[in-house]
């Protein structure tokens, strides 16, 4: 007579399988990740109390608040009219789609160092600017230097340099909406401008948030490029202490602490607007499992 399978298994003991290269591979990398640290903690060299001593300095944290706004500020505009490239390049309009195309290429091409340079030097082509209206002559002028100022440049330079990487972020967002969605939308009587806000972008932002997010975290670095035309941002402030000082690592780590700081603080914020715009898609938690399942058992 043979035995049930429960009957036959009842004896029998699950035994796991042992990952044996998976252990000795996290081994390894422990021992490297602390012989890294400790020769990190115990050179001398890297004069962690001057790093301390800084880390607060008036000028570091001015040259902070310069990095902040100048992020701030690119990316609002740049991802404005990053927007507005975006509807033009999807536009049915050849002459707007062309512009929007020209744009992109050209701003993604020429590396942002020249961009910041040609935007500060602009009064060697432009030395100055004017406005003149119809039947009325010029209304006002100005010489490009008193308008054009470290500042500004690099604002410029910032903003057009984003709007073109933002335009093809959100153009890729907006083709991912199934076209259908559009369609149900244009059949309830939704005129174009509700059509976006309410149909296409809610369901694009699930898209476009994730490479949006290291956008900006890319655009926080990218503002250490103003520290070559004397703009006092974070970097700028460091370099202006150890040209003096001569301790030239100690406060190259305070930047790196401070950009560290800034890009975590920025991480964190783009995982919760993430989870936000994706709650509508999010995983049933396996709790949920388990107390479907007791409920069945029970109800069986």
């Amino acid at each position: 007579m043979s035995l049930r399978p429960d009957e036959d298994s009842a004896g029998l003991r699950i035994v796991g399988h042992r990952h044996y290269g998976r252990w000795f591979s996290a081994l390894i990398v422990l021992l490297l990740v602390a012989l890294m640290g400790s020769s990190v903690v115990s050179n001398p060299r890297f004069e962690w109390d001057v790093v301390a001593e800084n880390l607060t300095e008036a000028s570091i944290i001015s040259g902070v608040l310069m990095t902040i706004k100048l992020t701030v500020i690119s990316v609002l505009f740049g991802f404005a009219g990053g927007t507005i490239l975006a509807l033009m390049r999807l536009s049915a309009n050849p002459v707007l789609a062309w512009v929007s195309w020209v744009y992109t290429w050209f701003f993604r091409a020429v590396p942002m160092l020249v961009q910041l340079f040609l935007w500060y030097n602009i009064a060697a082509l432009y030395p100055k600017l004017s406005l003149s209206l119809p039947f009325v002559g010029e209304v006002w002028t100005a010489t490009t230097n008193e308008i054009i100022s470290p500042f500004s440049a690099a604002v410029i330079a910032l903003v057009m340099h984003q709007s073109a990487y933002a335009a093809e972020i959100i153009r890729a967002g907006i083709q991912s909406v199934n076209p259908g969605q559009l369609e149900a939308a244009k059949a309830l009587g939704y005129r174009p401008g509700q059509i976006f806000r309410q149909t296409v972008l809610p369901q694009a932002m699930r898209t476009i948030l994730p490479p949006a997010g290291n956008e900006v975290i890319g655009q926080l670095k990218t503002t250490a490029v103003v520290s070559v035309i004397a703009l006092q941002d974070v970097l700028y402030s460091a370099q202006i202490i150890y040209q003096r000082t001569y301790e030239v690592i100690p406060l190259l780590l305070v930047a790196t602490g401070w950009y560290l700081l800034m890009t975590s603080v920025l991480s964190v914020g783009q995982y919760y607007v993430e989870a936000w715009f994706s709650r509508g898609n999010a995983p049933v938690k396996r709790s949920w499992f388990r107390r479907a399942a007791n409920v069945e058992e029970h109800q069986s």
